[in-house]
């Protein structure tokens, strides 16, 4: 079974909760959730299909359909040299590529094909590759072809390639049978820090339905099994914790498989939603929560400090005009949200969309960035990267100037800012002056000078301060005896992204103690 082609999510978008990522498990009820939407319904903010006038897209690349590929549906991967690698899966000789696509010096890019897929029926070196590729800490890359192999029923394969001289040269690691050890792998890999690979199919296994396998170095060649098998395929990928859990979605799941300390995994499902699933692997922030696009639904799940997990929705999409994500999304460094619709905007061809983090108490404010109008690229089908200068960058499965598909850059984008906050001194005594500094930063510079920091206490203000080389402080006596939890707010500008600092709680003593 190839992959799905088109895009049935609905679109117009409406925020329904205040929260948002800080870098940093279930448990809204489904009829909860539906009410929490149903509410929503009615203060929504429709997406607008107009382009914002500070974004651009370019067209980095476009596909021609012969050996140089076509139609791409996975994500980028950036080798932190300024190239980028992916995989199309058409063209070449015959089922695919995989490419990399690098500056020419001139201001253009040049497309490398590092392997073309057989165009034999059943290929044994693998065909139509779908997911994205990584890379190993030597410079190999790693990915997965849903169809062909060495095995009798061309269940797919995990594959290698290894830079020689200037070509590079493919290794199967894994040919799938179509039988217990799963069959369509259609995602990419990920990789511990031990070297296992670890891959999703969306058939084999127990009862057919998909698994979940680990890849493991064994000598001069790889170990295959199978730690999880699930009742419905897995099409999207998966993400490891610092812990070493792994977490993916099914069509109705998101689970969650824990090392047992014997060399086996325990399984957990940590959510169920009568919702379609997205395409993508689900996101991690830095304080280990999940994210993921479900049924035109942007969520966010909470582990508690119980191991529960807690659902909270952060903005739906809802109507023909914004189309609704289903892949992964990214961060920026101020909390904003980046992805891709495979439809809508303003030409129905898909967008790129921004939710805006809320700065202090509020919700996520959504724009398009960018509405694909063929030309410059169609049915954008896969997640996003972000460097770090603000750029995006991405692929279309069609469209371009020969239809085949794009690889494109969005620009312009306000520079995402972090805010640190310290306070002096600490503690303090009843009635002694505590100034607070915020200190700005961005990959762009500080902000104008000029510009204003708000310190709050709750969403009590307790003053403001005024940027200057990126530093703004406030000094006051009047603090109340206790422990005062005080944040710094920016709210950005059109070159800044707005966002909210680290709390500080300053410890305020009665005088004499």
């Amino acid at each position: 079974m190839h992959s799905a082609r088109t895009n049935r999510g609905t679109s117009g978008l409406l925020s329904i909760s205040d929260a948002g990522p800080r870098f940093g498990s279930r448990s809204l009820a489904s009829s909860a959730l539906r009410g929490a939407l149903t509410l929503a319904m009615f203060s929504a903010l429709l997406l607008t299909a107009r382009q914002a006038q500070a974004q651009t897209e370019i067209v980095l690349y476009n596909f021609t359909g012969g050996s140089d590929g076509s139609e791409p549906q996975s994500n980028l991967t950036s080798d932190g040299k300024g190239n980028f690698y992916g995989t199309t899966d058409g063209g070449g000789v015959g089922t695919g590529t995989v490419f990399e696509l690098s500056p020419n010096g001139s201001g253009g890019w040049n497309e490398t094909v590092l392997h073309s897929f057989c165009s034999v029926p059943g290929c044994p070196d693998g065909e139509l590759p779908v997911g994205n590729v990584i890379f190993d800490r030597a410079g190999n890359l790693y990915g997965t072809a849903e169809g062909g192999g060495n095995a009798p029923d061309a269940g797919g394969v995990v594959f290698e390639l290894s830079p020689v001289g200037a070509n590079w040269t493919e290794t199967i690691l894994h040919s799938f049978a179509g039988g217990a050890d799963g069959a369509q792998p259609m995602a990419g890999l990920i990789m511990d820090p031990a070297g296992n690979l670890y891959g999703t199919t969306y058939g084999g296994g127990n009862g057919n339905a998909g698994t979940v396998f680990e890849l493991s170095p064994n000598g001069g060649g790889w170990t295959e099994q199978v730690i999880y098998n699930v009742s419905i395929g897995v099409g999207g990928g998966l993400n490891m914790d610092t812990a070493g859990n792994i977490f993916g979605f099914t069509p109705s799941t998101v689970f969650e498989l824990s090392p047992n300390g014997t060399g086996g995994w325990n399984p957990t499902v940590i959510l169920t939603f009568p919702r379609s699933y997205q395409k993508g692997p689900p996101v991690l922030d830095q304080d280990g929560n999940l994210y993921g696009t479900s049924g035109g639904l942007v969520f966010k799940l909470i582990r508690g400090k119980n191991g529960k997990w807690k659902e909270r929705g952060l903005y739906y999409f809802k109507g023909y005009k914004s189309g609704a994500p289903t892949t992964a999304i990214v961060f920026d460094a101020s909390g904003n949200i980046y992805g891709t619709t495979a439809s809508g905007g303003q030409y129905g061809n898909g967008t790129v969309f921004e939710l805006v983090a809320p700065v202090g108490p509020g919700s996520y404010q959504g724009k398009v960035l960018w509405s694909f109008n063929n030309a410059d690229g169609n049915l954008p089908w896969d997640s996003l990267i972000l460097d770090s200068t603000g750029n995006l960058y991405g692929t279309t499965y069609r469209g371009g100037s020969s239809g085949y598909g794009v690889v494109f850059e969005v620009t312009g984008l306000p520079a995402a800012t972090t805010t640190a906050l310290t306070s002096s001194p600490n503690p303090s005594t009843h009635g002694q002056a505590v100034t607070f500094t915020a200190v700005v930063t961005s990959s762009a510079g500080a902000p104008p000078d000029g510009e204003t920091v708000t310190f709050e206490h709750g969403t009590t203000v307790l003053g403001t301060g005024t940027l200057s080389g990126g530093s703004a402080s406030f000094t006051t006596s009047t603090l109340p005896v206790g422990t005062i939890a005080v944040t710094a707010l920016y709210f950005g500008d059109s070159n800044f992204s707005g966002n909210t600092s680290n709390t500080v709680n300053q410890v305020v003593a009665k005088l004499g103690k």
